[in-house]
């Protein structure tokens, strides 16, 4: 088990959605984020303490999370200097990046002579099937985006906290490093041999009760030539009874793409549904997930009506507002 709480190690992040696995630990679970760390250059700041390692420990964190999803997830040669000192002065690491703290000789030599821990949450500790596509007992949600880091897991969490504290039977399966860290379990899905990626879903979201929803975490977009796959393996496995749109409406185009353009919430809707519909007949589209953090206080609610009236559909931000309302219409379901 990897030990509680933590120190978020920011790195070198070039802005603040890089550091987005550190950003939903501090929003979901910030009791167990001591304060973080941040090296020289670093564009992204939680709102939380800034610690060396001695204060952090001193203040009782227990493990450094790599809390920096960048692009190709390298560990660079500054980092392990960083994560070098934090072994010897007693921490254990963990970390969600492709690039695996194991395959560090460093890392596992200053582990090794210093007795602590390395934990590579995005390696698979399961072998999954391939999907069968067999329909299962019990309802599931899942988020899909118009683009990569979009608000799909915040989407989740807030709809199964609002479930949770209307008593109604709910699960938020994590697919991704960020959701194992915060839930301390999940599937690492895009750590998955593509073959086994749809039945590890199903694995994930197993049968269950009539009324209980299972929310999984959203993963890449359909409209993103990198990491495509992994959503309509997600899509496909999960067999949601219900989809929820995406959006982060101030992108200029696909995050690390600046030759590709948004689509609209429109061309979303209509490729997604065909596809969800394949796996589940009965899917629908049951609303709308905003990220407006980068709009302002007097502009966020007019541009969330707009896209209401315009799209029929309950729209809302559920991390600033609340997930009722999207709760509301999976009741309906």
């Amino acid at each position: 088990m990897i030990q509680t709480p933590y120190l978020l190690f920011l790195g070198d992040a070039p802005d603040q959605l890089a550091a987005k696995v550190a950003q939903g630990i501090k929003d979901w679970r910030p009791d167990n984020a001591v304060g973080q760390f941040r090296m020289p250059g670093c564009n992204a700041d939680l709102g939380i303490k800034n610690m060396t390692l001695d204060e952090a420990k001193a203040a009782g964190a227990k493990t450094l999370v790599i809390g920096v999803a960048n692009r190709g997830g390298i560990i660079s040669d500054a980092w392990k200097t960083v994560l070098v000192e934090a072994l010897q002065k007693g921490y254990d690491i963990a970390s969600g990046l492709h690039n695996l703290l194991r395959d560090e000789d460093e890392l596992v030599a200053a582990a090794r002579v210093n007795g602590r821990t390395l934990f590579d949450v995005r390696i698979p500790s399961v072998a999954y099937p391939i999907a069968n596509g067999k329909k299962r007992s019990g309802k599931r949600c899942l988020a899909i985006g118009t683009d990569c880091s979009a608000g799909k897991m915040y989407t989740g969490l807030a709809m199964d906290a609002e479930m949770q504290k209307r008593g109604m039977k709910s699960t938020f399966r994590p697919t991704g490093q960020t959701g194992i860290l915060i839930t301390g379990g999940g599937v690492p899905l895009d750590a998955v041999i593509a073959d086994f990626m749809a039945g590890a879903v199903e694995y994930l979201t197993p049968d269950n009760d009539p009324d209980h929803w299972d929310h999984i975490e959203g993963q890449g977009s359909l409209y993103h030539v990198s990491y495509s796959g992994v959503t309509m393996a997600l899509i496909h496995g999960g067999q949601p009874d219900a989809l929820i749109l995406a959006h982060e409406p101030t992108r200029t185009h696909m995050r690390g793409l600046p030759e590709y353009e948004l689509p609209s919430l429109e061309a979303l809707r209509d490729m997604a549904l065909p596809i969800a519909q394949i796996a589940n007949p009965a899917c629908v589209v049951a609303g709308i997930s905003v990220n407006t953090q980068h709009l302002a206080e007097n502009k966020f609610e007019a541009y969330l009506a707009e896209v209401e009236d315009r799209m029929g559909l309950p729209t809302v931000d559920p991390f600033r507002q609340g997930a009722a309302r999207l709760v509301d219409a999976l009741d309906a379901i």
